[in-house]
């Protein structure tokens, strides 16, 4: 909110006609951003999005979506679009999307300690794509949130157009009647900490890291070429290969990137019919798992059975999501969405 409103505060205030006026917020988060193991979340018994916990958001395990990014990009386009008016800011526009991504980046990095990639806002803001982040430097002219020359030293950089990141959708797909989808592992990872030990050990190890590095972006891109060629035999070797080192990478820096029982989930996941490959998604950890498998209600009801059977033969709580991977980025909601919780 800081980031948010300073930036208005720099943009609209420039015009003596712009009032800021009162405004209540409502935060909802989609279902599948959270564990819920108490509910029937997501069946025919209890049908709403935003469903409510019976615990704070502290004590609830994220299902490792990338709800923190989601929310301060969802948070900073709707106070953007409440306070501004379409010339100075229009999210169906590439240069709202660009101040978007610009300022939901420097919000999260300043909350997250400048930890990750900034892919997650990035996927927030423009939808499934390949990201090349901006250089950390870009971000060292803002003073802290509340100091002196904030507000303008934040304005004057958002509008900048020398963000040095990249974003490409040419080329970024699954081959048709294939969905990406996410099992939800209820046990929830520390994310910030777990990325931090990573950085540690790479800065500790400049030589071995960039070697593990440079070759994990081969797969990645080799793995790319595949899904968009339509070579679904071939992405399992691949994925395979692609998730080697990422064990690799966790024993090197004592992190547990991809642990043993995740392991075990994909391998048994691999058996069932429909399912091509998975991988421990985003920093990794004990979050969820994602998988590349068939369009179709055969397949999904295939895996929903496997991983009811899981969890009740291991002892934990394994559930297929709702959703599926998506081309769009940020957009406006049907109000009608949010029917029960505003007036």
């Amino acid at each position: 909110m800081s980031y948010a409103l300073s930036y208005i505060a720099g943009t609209a205030f420039r015009r003596s006609s712009h009032t800021f006026n009162p405004a209540q917020f409502t935060i909802l988060a989609d279902n599948d951003y959270y564990s819920q193991p108490h509910s029937h979340t997501g069946t025919e018994k209890n049908p709403t999005r935003f469903a409510k916990f019976p615990t704070t958001l502290r004590g609830a395990n994220k299902t490792g979506l990338g709800s923190s990014a989601a929310l301060v990009t969802s948070l900073t386009a709707a106070v953007l679009t409440h306070y501004l008016p379409e010339s100075d800011f229009n999210i169906a526009t590439d240069e709202g999307k660009r101040k978007l991504h610009n300022l939901a980046q420097a919000a999260h990095c300043a909350a997250q300690g400048k930890v990750g990639s900034g892919f997650d806002i990035a996927a927030a803001v423009y939808g499934s794509c390949r990201y090349r982040r901006f250089s950390p430097s870009v971000l060292k002219s803002i003073p802290e949130a509340g100091a002196p020359g904030f507000a303008p030293a934040l304005t004057k950089l958002i509008d900048k157009s020398t963000w040095d990141f990249e974003i490409t959708k040419e080329g970024v797909s699954v081959p048709p009647r294939t969905v990406l989808r996410m099992c939800d592992v209820d046990c929830g990872s520390q994310t910030v900490s777990m990325v931090k030990k990573v950085l540690q050990w790479r800065e500790s190890n400049p030589a071995e890291s960039k070697k593990l590095w440079d070759e994990l972006q081969s797969r990645n891109e080799r793995l790319g070429a595949i899904l968009s060629e339509g070579k679904l035999d071939e992405s399992r070797h691949a994925v395979a290969a692609i998730r080697e080192l990422i064990r690799a990478m966790g024993t090197q820096s004592s992190v547990p990137i991809e642990p043993e029982s995740q392991t075990n989930l994909l391998d048994a996941l691999m058996e069932v019919e429909g399912v091509y490959n998975g991988v421990v998604p985003g920093a990794g950890g004990y979050d969820a798992v994602a998988l590349l498998m068939k369009d179709d209600e055969a397949t999904e009801k295939r895996v929903k059975d496997f991983v009811a059977k899981w969890s009740k033969e291991k002892g934990g709580q394994v559930r297929l999501l709702g959703v599926k991977g998506e081309m769009e980025g940020v957009r406006k909601e049907d109000i009608s969405e949010y029917n029960g919780w505003i007036s």
